[in-house]
């Protein structure tokens, strides 16, 4: 990429809608706007002052393309660190790809994916993991995402992790130092130092590995499986969660013979949600597959909610997947309280050695009561975003093991009385891959990679 050439894409969708942006970027951004753009009064951008929005028209040669509003944002203080033009236009494809077509052919190229947020990294405006949080934000799919995303945005990873390296790097240097100069700088009692001194850099980083498990799920939505027996509910309960009839409910047991999945926010949280094949012994060879399918895909649920038919004495089949909920994230409704009961709370609390909600997903009763136990179970009940850092990257999480492990061999070297240059080089490695998560010390080949995945005209 030539870091000093003029890029332009479209910034918004492309679809009809009511305003559209062109953004251009890069040394030559306001030349080319003024190839294209007339003012009423004459003036030419390059004539005003940055931070400025000026209306005006859209030219291509003699062609009027459309009636603009321009924003010109002048280097650093832009989005890219360059100079930067933005065209807001009426919103149609093809008027948008109209003036994109004009500001290509008057200098400009056109933008690979990401390149506007990667020339925002290389020219030093932000760092990579805040470059990453760009478009977690765009992608975010529940409130939980968009918060942790925005926080990252404004540096609280960025923060923790130079912080540490800031901890790291100071013992290195000692160290070094201490080789190199010995007559002045002693080692003597150093490494019962450095001990004390990794405890709680470590802390810190154990900290932020166990919130991954979190992030993971705050970022991709919670696996959410419902079992039961034949004809417990869970379809009914299925359609209630989504709010539109989406699984068929009929009184034949087997009726839902594969899974179906469906995706819901509850208060913030996302809900990958599987609804599955009632669980029983069957010699009906489809009914069979799905069944087996349920199972499989319970084993890698991140939580299990478990409709128990209550108007039904429980049987082989519940003990079943009693057993496969155990030890599990999952949640026991005792289904159809409308009905006359012949399965109690407390046996039912007894048997899973869980917490049952009573609910009648055919009167849509006791459905609050489920929301607020699924949120307080992975979520203890809220997150405060304000100052907490949750790891959502996987990038990140991987860097922050190796730094860990790093930190163990350190530790493994004073245990054995190694000479201190072994802890210079394991102090390093630590160093290096926290360095990683905020992009320094990082190969070319990784930071395209990761822009790749990044939406055009961002």
């Amino acid at each position: 990429m030539f870091r000093n050439d003029t890029i332009a894409a479209i910034s918004t969708g492309m679809t009809n809608s009511g305003i559209g942006v062109v953004r251009i970027s890069g040394e030559d951004a306001v030349k080319v706007a003024d190839r294209i753009f007339r003012k009423p009064n004459g003036r030419k951008l390059s004539e005003e002052k940055t931070f400025t929005i000026h209306y005006g028209h859209i030219y291509d040669e003699n062609e009027l393309i459309d009636e603009v509003l321009v924003m010109l944002m002048r280097g650093p203080r832009s989005y890219t660190a360059e100079d930067t033009v933005e065209i807001d236009c009426h919103g149609g494809v093809l008027v948008m790809r109209k003036i994109l077509e004009t500001v290509v052919k008057n200098g400009a190229r056109l933008a690979e994916p990401g390149e506007f947020t990667k020339r925002a990294f290389l020219n030093g405006r932000i760092d990579l993991s805040q470059a990453e949080a760009v478009i977690d934000v765009i992608n975010a799919k529940n409130d939980y995402a968009l918060k942790s995303s925005v926080n990252q945005l404004n540096g609280a990873m960025s923060r923790k992790v130079k912080e540490l390296r800031e901890k790291l790097i100071y013992e290195i240097a000692f160290i070094e130092s201490a080789l190199d100069d010995p007559e002045h700088i002693s080692l003597e009692g150093y490494p019962e130092i450095l001990h004390e001194r990794l405890i709680p850099i470590k802390q810190e980083i154990e900290k932020l590995l166990a919130t991954a498990d979190n992030g993971r799920v705050v970022r991709e939505g919670v696996k959410t499986v419902i079992l039961g027996k034949p004809n417990a509910g869970k379809s009914s309960l299925m359609n209630v969660l989504v709010g539109e009839e989406r699984a068929i409910v009929t009184d034949v047991a087997g009726t839902t013979r594969d899974t179906l999945e469906e995706n819901i926010r509850l208060h913030g949280i996302s809900l990958n949600i599987i609804d599955t094949a009632g669980i029983r012994d069957t010699d009906d060879i489809v009914e069979k597959i799905g069944v087996d399918k349920a199972r499989q895909i319970a084993d890698d649920a991140d939580l299990i909610i478990y409709v128990v038919d209550g108007s039904r004495p429980l049987d082989e089949n519940d003990r079943e997947i009693m057993e496969l909920i155990r030890g599990r994230k999952a949640i026991v409704l005792l289904n159809k309280t409308d009905l006359e009961m012949l399965v109690t709370e407390k046996e039912l609390e007894e048997r899973t050695g869980q917490t049952v909600i009573p609910v009648s997903a055919k009167e849509q009763k006791g459905i609050d009561v489920l929301e607020e136990r699924i949120r307080e179970l992975f979520f203890s009940g809220k997150i405060d975003f304000n100052d907490e850092v949750m790891i959502t990257n996987v990038r990140h999480k991987t860097a922050l093991r190796e730094a860990y492990d790093s930190l163990l061999l350190v530790e493994k070297s004073i245990e054995d009385q190694m000479p201190e240059d072994f802890f210079s080089i394991d102090l390093m490695n630590a160093y290096e891959e926290l360095g990683t998560i905020v992009g320094e010390a990082l190969e070319d080949d990784l930071v395209n990679e990761i822009f790749s995945k990044f939406c055009m005209g961002k």
